[in-house]
């Protein structure tokens, strides 16, 4: 780059080349930024987003349980090119055994290769819980960021509405449509617990817009002539997607409990289709002597729903601009 420059009496100020020429009474901090430009620096601006990132990936804690939750959920989307066997396959002759090499989980009653059968089993939660839980974001988010944008008699109505919901015992509702359905599709049943596990995100975005809604920048859009819509979505709902997305993690394991014992106890999920509330089950009526048909499918639930857990401990310590540290 050459180096121009411009007397002015006895000053000598650098002028980037193309650039308009400063005027005589050059301040410091302007003269700096010139020595900055003409020698190549660039200073890089870092958004919030940038440094929540930053944070979450040096959370090891989190980028494992990630790393982990990734792998079940991938093996559970590929489980018809993944599992070994035909998980719906008896064979007689094989019968029930512990785990082998060529089984590794071992077999069922009816000489069903388990490891496969679990494979299915993810795959059937993970499509209900997922479900689950961009519904239950969706609504909730969607009647918080209303009631509390608007407030008045709209806040008042949504709210009430939220309290009568949260009223219903949640398990006697599970269990009363299902045995009315009889045989419940999995998508019935994440419709079903959507329903339900939306209220306590809806509650979390009220109160948050309720605080944005009186911030400087919201009355600001309003003077331009900004529309309600465009300023919730373009201007309070950025501000509020760290809760948002933390709760949507804690429903996701929420959702995979719910399924579980749901199918566990008869109500949810059933045969043929596989799902791991269901294996448990028919592995506790096997008797105590095959315990390999309750340890590994109890197992990848419990695996699952700590992935998801410490997921979320990861995107809120990321997400929370008061957090300077990272726990490990």
């Amino acid at each position: 780059m050459t180096d121009q420059r411009l007397e002015r009496g006895s000053a000598m100020t650098p002028v980037v080349p193309g650039a308009a020429v400063a005027p005589a009474s050059t301040t410091e901090e302007e003269q700096a930024l010139g020595l900055v430009y003409e020698h190549g620096l660039e200073v890089a601006v870092r958004s919030q987003w940038s440094y929540a990132r930053t944070r979450f990936l040096r959370h090891r804690l989190a980028m494992g349980s990630l790393v982990i939750f990734v792998f079940i959920m991938v093996a559970g989307a590929l489980a018809s090119w993944i599992a070994p066997h035909r998980f719906d396959a008896p064979n007689f002759l094989l019968g029930i055994h512990g785990p082998t090499a060529a089984h590794p989980f071992g077999t069922d009653v009816l000489g069903r290769d388990l490891f496969s059968r679990v494979i299915y089993g993810i795959r059937t939660t993970e499509q209900i819980a997922l479900l689950v839980a961009v519904l239950s974001v969706a609504i909730g988010t969607a009647i918080g960021a209303v009631a509390g944008y608007f407030g008045g008699w709209v806040d008042n109505l949504l709210m009430r509405f939220v309290d009568l919901v949260l009223t219903l015992p949640p398990l006697a509702i599970l269990l009363t449509i299902a045995a009315f359905l009889r045989s419940p599709h999995p998508w019935v049943i994440a419709l079903i617990l959507a329903a339900i596990f939306w209220t306590v995100l809806a509650r979390i975005v009220r109160g948050q817009f309720l605080a944005l809604r009186e911030k400087e920048y919201v009355e600001a859009a309003k003077a331009a002539g900004a529309g309600d819509i465009r300023i919730m979505i373009r201007h309070m709902l950025p501000n509020t997607l760290g809760p948002i997305i933390v709760n949507g993690t804690l429903t996701l394991g929420a959702a995979v409990l719910t399924e579980a014992y749901l199918s566990f106890l008869g109500f949810g999920i059933q045969p043929p289709t596989a799902a791991l509330g269901k294996l448990i089950a028919d592995g506790q009526d096997a008797g105590s002597g095959a315990w390999w048909l309750t340890i590994f499918p109890g197992l990848t639930i419990v695996l699952i729903v700590l992935c998801v857990n410490f997921v979320g401990d990861g995107l809120r310590d990321a997400l929370d601009p008061t957090q300077r540290k990272v726990r490990a």
